[in-house]
């Protein structure tokens, strides 16, 4: 049912009911600040998502003190005010997250989306994020959309009628967009040296962020190349339109740019509109790992905030402050490792920002392992590659080492003699 304003749609959200918010670029903005309107009203109803963008209504702690967040992944939004009490974080793999939702063990009341406009037949698409939406479509008591005539139109597993949508308002707003930050020279390295492991005719998957970002940019002078990745970003469509990216050695979905959302800036929005090559489907098919295995020389590459010399990767918190989540890099190593030709790979600078390293001798107290020791198969820096599978753990410290910051090896050798 169309209602003229967003206060409306929400009018008939409940104090204490558990609210689906629909993530990344699809983020539904408007229909938020309307229900944030009511906070205090809806006393103790929990938001929960994936990471969200643009101005998130609720990442204000005046407005939280009336509300619950989970989230499936930390975003920037919401990286703050982790607190284990009004917001909290719950670890899970990406291609579980629909199952969950689907089975009512976390039940979903209300779902809030955003779509694209309906066809001729009352269709509407998920747009830019089907990725776990679906799920919480099918699932909630009651769904609120809001219609903007600048999502796209994306072909796959995102169709909602118009007949599953209880109440929905009309906008016309631009999606958030991701910008590109220049690349160091560092970045630039190990875009090169992960180059260098992937052959044409690879299948890939790539992460956000300026590594893989680097790592696009050094695969110009490849050939038919393919992807099956959870998202992805400006630097793919790049390789796409040169020719680059072909899909045409991919066994899961040939010809298509298979992923489950993109968060990028308006050129893609507008390339991916009705673009039947391009195909967004939900995470617990794109992210399984036995589906990501049937391509053949499938390349994860995935980043990390340290790893430790026998090759443990926590990816998700600093310590034990949560920063992100585990999303599909498990999924993604895995699927990777078993897959004919396939290489999972950890891309990471030497150095933190601060000037820590990020290979270690142990992990910090607290910290998460998201990848074990016995998934890591190529940790890469700008100082060189290290192939870590079959190795012992004194062979795994060595390698790890080899590719260290010069300043931080001499250090790392004592501590790991240290620590036998």
């Amino acid at each position: 049912m169309k209602v003229s304003s967003e206060t409306e749609a929400v009018s008939n959200i409940r104090p204490g009911q558990r609210i689906f918010v629909h993530g990344a670029a699809a983020t539904p903005n408007t229909l938020l600040k309307a229900l944030c309107d009511r906070a205090q009203e809806l006393n103790g109803c929990e938001l929960i998502h994936l990471h969200l963008e643009g101005k998130v209504a609720h990442a204000n702690p005046e407005v939280l003190k009336y509300f619950k967040v989970a989230n499936f992944f930390v975003g920037p939004s919401m990286r703050p005010l982790i607190d284990h009490d009004r917001v909290d974080y719950i670890p899970i793999f990406l291609s579980e997250i629909p199952r969950l939702i689907r089975s009512g063990k976390r039940p979903i009341d209300v779902a809030m989306i955003h779509v694209s406009p309906p066809d001729q037949h009352g269709y509407c698409t998920l747009g830019t994020s089907v990725d776990v939406a679906r799920a919480a479509v099918e699932s909630a008591d009651m769904v609120i959309a809001q219609v903007n005539r600048q999502m796209p139109r994306i072909h796959g597993d995102g169709f909602v009628h118009l007949d599953q949508i209880d109440k929905f308002i009309e906008i016309d707003e631009p999606l958030p967009e991701r910008h590109c930050a220049p690349l160091t020279n560092e970045e630039r390295a190990i875009g090169r040296n992960v180059a260098s492991l992937i052959e044409n005719g690879s299948t890939l998957q790539m992460g956000i962020g300026s590594i893989p970002d680097a790592v696009l940019e050094a695969l110009k002078g490849h050939k038919h190349l393919g992807i099956h990745t959870e998202m992805w970003a400006q630097g793919a469509l790049d390789l796409i339109k040169t020719g680059v990216v072909d899909n045409s050695k991919k066994k899961v979905h040939p010809g298509k740019t298979v992923s489950a959302f993109i968060f990028a800036n308006k050129a893609v929005y507008d390339f991916i509109h009705d673009n039947p090559s391009i195909v967004q489907l939900e995470t617990d098919y794109v992210n399984h790992p036995v589906v990501i295995a049937r391509n053949p020389k499938v390349v994860a590459i995935n980043s990390a905030v340290e790893v430790d010399l026998t090759g443990q990767v926590c990816a998700d918190s600093v310590g034990t402050k949560i920063i992100s989540g585990v999303g599909g890099q498990m999924d993604f190593m895995r699927g990777a490792a078993i897959s004919t030709g396939g290489k999972p790979v950890i891309a990471i600078t030497s150095r933190s920002k601060k000037g820590h390293s990020r290979i270690v001798s142990t992990l910090r107290p607290g910290a998460g392992v998201v990848t074990t020791r016995s998934h890591v198969h190529y940790v890469v820096t700008e100082y060189g590659i290290a192939d870590l599978y079959g190795k012992t753990l004194s062979e795994r410290a060595q390698a790890l080492i080899a590719i260290a910051h010069p300043e931080d090896r001499e250090n790392l050798t004592r501590q790991f003699k240290t620590n036998k």
